[in-house]
């Protein structure tokens, strides 16, 4: 304890959102074995390495940012178990620096450091992060992942998790599968109702926002539902298409980061609307067959144009009003 409150920054918001997380990693190493837990302790310790060398030894600061052990947690459950632990530090080193720290640190970056980390090494590493998966445990199974360090990896490509299962074959699995997080695929695709349950928790302490994962929840079902009548074939349903891959936990947990994320109340309602339509589309369309990581990065980019419009807009109409008045 002593430790953390001389190289720390005491942030309440984050020990919340570490708080909501924990039950995350836990149900993820029961499905996904101690891995998890192996991956989420090597990030850490590189995360708080980077930051402590510019914060300290650079910038001359007295304590690093409780937020870098957020960010380490958030990255490691955008991975696949399996990935090379040479690839996760890379990854995690990238987020840092380049995400956090060039930007002047702490309160002062664009994009949030987690997903700009699992960017980097989806497109520089592309193979292991979408083609080699492994099993998982079944639910109900025990002791499941806490008996075991890793389950056997997948052979089939094609159904290797829910996304990719639907983007080649046309099919998926069952509701409950998906609900409960009984699927293989990155360690954060776990039970969307622990999930869900993390997200009111956050609510309740007020640091996520409701309005940016309303937002995008709109934007996701109003999207999809356009493509579902027109018949895109490459679209599933509004319900499932929320299910599959990470839109939830991704919408919960990173796009709700007050540092990157629209600041304003009307803004958070445009931010988190154009992370669902832009989730949509690049699932439907591009390449990859998951899409929130990009749209959750684009939202970044826009939010401080959302942000300076939507205050601009307000002050307009402000003056039109004294100048009614005079």
């Amino acid at each position: 304890m002593e430790f953390i409150e001389k190289y720390f920054l005491k942030q309440k918001m984050m020990r919340t959102v570490l708080i909501a997380l924990l039950p995350v990693l836990i149900v993820s190493i029961y499905f996904q074995g101690w891995r998890v837990l192996f991956l989420t302790i090597v990030n850490i310790a590189f995360a708080i390495l980077t930051e402590y060398i510019f914060e300290i030894k650079i910038n001359k600061k007295n304590k690093i940012s409780e937020a870098v052990l957020v960010t380490a947690i958030l990255y490691t459950m955008t991975l696949p178990v399996s990935l090379p632990v040479w690839m996760s530090i890379i990854g995690i080193i990238f987020g840092v620096f380049f995400g956090k720290m060039v930007f002047g640190g702490f309160g002062k970056n664009i994009f949030n450091p987690a997903i700009v980390g699992r960017a980097f090494i989806y497109i520089n590493f592309p193979e292991p992060l979408t083609i080699h998966w492994n099993n998982f445990a079944k639910l109900g199974d025990f002791p499941g992942g806490f008996g075991t360090w890793m389950f056997e990896q997948i052979d089939s490509v094609s159904t290797a998790t829910p996304m990719l299962l639907f983007r080649n074959e046309g099919g998926s699995m069952t509701f409950t599968e998906l609900l409960f997080g009984n699927v293989s695929g990155v360690i954060g695709e776990t039970s969307k109702i622990l999930i869900l349950l993390c997200a009111a928790y956050l609510i309740y302490k007020k640091v996520a926002s409701w309005q940016i994962m309303a937002g995008s929840v709109i934007g996701f079902t109003a999207i999809t539902l356009l493509f579902n009548f027109m018949g895109v074939k490459s679209v599933p349903n509004p319900i499932e298409g929320m299910l599959l891959g990470g839109f939830v936990f991704g919408t919960v947990f990173m796009a709700t980061d007050p540092i990157s994320a629209a600041k304003t109340p009307i803004g958070k309602w445009i931010y988190g609307i154009l992370i669902g339509i832009v989730t949509v589309i690049i699932r439907g369309f591009a390449l990859f067959s998951g899409g929130v990581m990009f749209a959750i990065l684009i939202g970044n980019t826009f939010a401080p144009i959302i942000d300076y419009a939507v205050r601009a807009q307000k002050q307009k109409a402000k003056q039109k009003k004294e100048v009614a008045a005079q």
